[in-house]
């Protein structure tokens, strides 16, 4: 078959509907009512403009505000948790300069007998952590060891409190880091790290060994736990916040 043949469509008369159009083939019986539509065909001209709806709000706002930043540091005495309490609370890869603790150390940096620490922070540790759109705050871990001191100045330029962190089995060696607060006029709190969950003494026993006033908050909390370090952070910023206050009011 090498062709195909048109139906024979019937002849219509003069003025009437084509067989083949759509309106002869696909049209409704008689009675039928016609499909839901337009009553009227649509008005000449272009269209009307687009309105938005009357509660929709302006689609060119400005961009929101960046964050302020806060800088904190977290000090305190070698081997207490202040690496761990940075890492803990950053929301990116915390940067740390830790090394491998070798030999010539032994007799020098004394981490206790309780811990399994094999390396030391040999410049600072760096974190951050966003409290809300409003503010972000960056943390600056020191270093614990008496001989990188020198560097305490420079990681404090700047920074408007700090979180110094205990071993309560170790309070010796969180002393140097309250008398340089004391001596900067840093606001400070101090964190006691409760090691195994547990802490060698009462939180009023530790204020009274470390001669520390009322005024200076002191804490319980567990340098690995994300939710604990972020309520001694906060404390930390209330401090600060509290200190900015009263120091636009004088």
């Amino acid at each position: 078959m090498d062709f195909v043949r048109s139906p024979e469509w019937p002849v219509v008369p003069i003025g009437g509907l084509a067989g083949n159009s759509a309106t002869a083939r696909y049209s409704t019986a008689p009675g039928t009512p016609g499909a839901v539509g337009r009553a009227t065909p649509p008005p000449a001209g272009p269209p009307p403009p687009y309105r938005p709806p009357a509660d929709a709000g302006p689609t060119n706002r400005p961009p929101a505000a960046p964050p302020v930043p806060v800088k904190i540091l977290v000090a305190g005495g070698f081997g207490v948790g202040k690496t761990t309490t940075v890492g803990a609370i950053s929301e990116i890869a915390p940067l740390t300069t830790e090394a491998e603790m070798t030999s010539a150390g032994i007799g020098v940096d004394d981490p206790g007998v309780r811990s399994t620490k094999t390396t030391t922070t040999v410049a600072m540790d760096f974190g951050c952590v966003t409290i809300d759109r409003s503010l972000k705050l960056y943390l600056f871990g020191t270093p614990g060891q008496a001989r990188f001191g020198f560097m305490w100045d420079d990681l404090a330029r700047g920074a408007l409190g700090a979180l110094v962190v205990v071993d309560s089995a170790r309070l010796d060696d969180c002393f140097p880091a309250i008398d340089f607060f004391e001596r900067a006029g840093l606001p400070f709190v101090v964190g006691v790290n409760a090691f195994d969950g547990r802490l060698a003494l009462e939180l009023g026993e530790i204020r009274w060994a470390l001669a520390i006033g009322d005024h200076v908050p002191l804490v319980q909390f567990d340098a690995r736990d994300r939710l604990s370090v972020r309520d001694a952070l906060l404390v930390v910023l209330d401090r600060a916040l509290d200190r900015a206050t009263r120091d636009r009011k004088a």
